[in-house]
């Protein structure tokens, strides 16, 4: 007997669109659009009497826009959504305000019967990825900004090969946002790979770069990796790290995907091994469907690094990070409000076990 079908609501006010996301999906036996909504207020009726697994949703709409159903959703009825955003700066912004609102993915718009058919295949998956995602259901909280002149913390001095490097993908935006908000502003350099299509990733690097007392910003190629700075990867592009005089220096790859992803973290791993960090990097692997990440965890691990996996508990979906354990590659598995405390210990003289 073969599973039941992920049963999917599309919510979007314009026909063509709802056209075009529907028949995008016609050809995945395991995907079945159940019904459509022209706006929250149908899809409240929708939810309510169809059940669906996931929802696909715009977030401009007439009546009520698409982030205050979102958080409504999540408070009353949480369930796997994804946001469907305009590739524009605004659309960016609202998108990742619809990740902190508790959206389980993000995705551009399909414009027209072109774009939807290039983009079918990676709704489907995100789908797929969504039917999995654990979704509590959550009061809205506001995150206020750090104030840079009372986030000051003492200097500190690092050896030089001292490097820190995150990697995630589903619930990665907010798993990042907790871990990067609890840090100081005085750790050793940081690289960041979170699965993201590109547009998205300016408006999460400048989000976050207003919550933690670090600068943060997205990569550009050149970029030199810094104490105090976390540099994270654009949508499109992998992060290859360089050694270069008496320094790491970013270069930018519009190479092939690796997992089906562009930035992948296993890229920004390896490259890493490559040029000498080894023993001297501390990575983690966060929440994230797949695998990627996680062979490249373990060749850190093997050239000394100390490496850390999410724990099921605290994942939106327990994928890489699960298939790290499962290879060894995880010397500290944690819960993720462990993960900035764990950073924040170690010491960079002499990288040590800490939590045994």
């Amino acid at each position: 007997m073969s599973p039941k079908p992920i049963r999917v609501l599309v919510v979007d006010d314009s026909a063509l669109a709802r056209k075009i996301i529907t028949n995008s999906l016609a050809s995945f036996p395991d995907i079945e659009v159940v019904g459509t909504a022209v706006d929250p207020y149908v899809a409240r009726d929708k939810i309510l009497e169809l059940s669906p697994d996931v929802v696909t949703l715009d977030i401009e709409m007439p009546r009520m826009d698409g982030i205050t159903f979102l958080k409504l959703i999540m408070k009353h009825r949480p369930m796997p959504v994804i946001v469907m955003s305009s590739l524009s700066a605004e659309g960016s912004v609202k998108a990742i305000e619809a990740l902190q609102a508790g959206a389980v993915d993000i995705m551009g718009k399909p414009s027209g019967a072109s774009s939807a058919h290039a983009s079918g295949d990676l709704l489907a998956e995100k789908i797929r990825t969504a039917a999995c995602a654990r979704v509590p259901a959550r009061a809205e909280v506001a995150s206020p900004p750090v104030p840079r002149a009372l986030a000051v913390a003492r200097p500190r001095t690092f050896p030089p090969r001292s490097i820190i490097l995150l990697g995630a993908s589903t619930g990665g935006t907010e798993a990042l946002k907790a871990v990067l908000t609890a840090l100081p502003g005085n750790l050793p350099g940081i690289c960041i790979v979170q699965h993201i299509p590109a547009y998205f990733s300016k408006a999460f690097a400048d989000r976050l770069n207003t919550l933690c007392a670090m600068e943060v910003r997205e990569a550009c190629h050149g970029d030199h990796v810094q104490p105090g700075l976390a540099l994270v990867a654009p949508g499109g592009f992998h992060v290859v790290l360089k050694w270069r005089g008496n320094g790491y220096v970013v270069e930018l790859s519009e190479g092939p995907p690796v997992h089906h992803q562009r930035p992948a973290v296993d890229i920004m791993f390896d490259s890493a091994v490559k040029c000498g960090a080894g023993a001297h990097a501390v990575a983690a692997l966060l929440t994230g469907m797949g695998a990627d990440g996680a062979a490249g965890l373990l060749r850190l691990r093997e050239a000394g690094a100390t490496t850390i996996a999410q724990n099921e508990a605290t994942c939106v979906v327990y994928g890489m990070p699960r298939e790290a354990v499962r290879m060894g590659a995880a010397q500290h598995v944690l819960a993720l409000p462990q993960v900035a405390p764990f950073l924040d210990r170690v010491n960079w003289e002499k990288l040590q076990d800490i939590y045994e």
